[in-house]
Order: structure tokens, then C-alpha cells, then sequence
């Protein structure tokens, strides 16, 4: 890549995260009500896309050999539980990815 192209990239890359940050500010005043459209996908999307990584990360189990899906089915276990207790993402998500990356290896 020539130098020119180096920044010819830099450039639409801050444009495009500049325009996703800054766009909502423009579309959705403050002064107005939050379509109810917006205000059901910004209830429902966080828990399909959720739902939609757990079906991607158990994409490729298979119950009929190696390890039968047992850490996998653990560490959700441990996601739900830690989910459940603290209601906060990160620390579901990190808990159960620690477990997963444990059994894997201590098992």
C-alpha cells in the first residue's frame, strides 16, 4: 500500500467512526420522543445478539466425541449463573470464557 493510500484509508476510517458516533446526536433530538421502533430494537437487539453468539460458539460441538460438549455446557452454566447474580455483560462474559479456557486445558 502507498503512502497516499495510508491515508486515503486512515481518513475514511475516522470518517466512517466519527459518523456512527455522531449520528444518532443528529437524527434524534433531544427535543423529540425516541421512535418506538428505535426504543424496541434498543430493548430486544442486546439479547438476540447475545443468543446469536452463544448459537455461533456451539457451532462446532459435537456431543458424540472428544469432550461431549461438557466444558462448553459448563461454561454456560457459569454465564448464566454469574449473569443471574451480577447482572453485569462483562463480568458474565469474562466468567465464563475463564472457565471455558480452564477446563479445556485442566481437563
Amino acid at each position: 500500500m502507498t503512502l497516499t493510500q495510508q491515508i486515503i484509508t486512515i481518513g475514511l476510517c475516522v470518517l466512517g467512526t466519527m459518523t456512527t458516533r455522531f449520528l444518532p446526536f443528529l437524527v434524534f433530538r433531544e427535543n423529540r420522543e425516541t421512535p418506538k421502533f428505535i426504543q424496541y430494537v434498543g430493548k430486544f437487539l442486546p439479547s438476540a445478539v447475545f443468543g446469536m453468539l452463544v448459537v455461533y460458539c456451539l457451532r462446532n460441538v459435537n456431543i458424540l466425541q472428544g469432550t461431549h460438549g461438557i466444558p462448553e455446557f459448563i461454561s454456560i452454566l457459569v454465564t448464566a449463573g454469574l449473569h443471574i447474580w451480577k447482572h453485569q455483560m462483562l463480568v458474565s462474559i469474562a466468567g465464563g470464557t475463564i472457565c471455558y479456557i480452564l477446563l479445556l486445558h485442566f481437563c
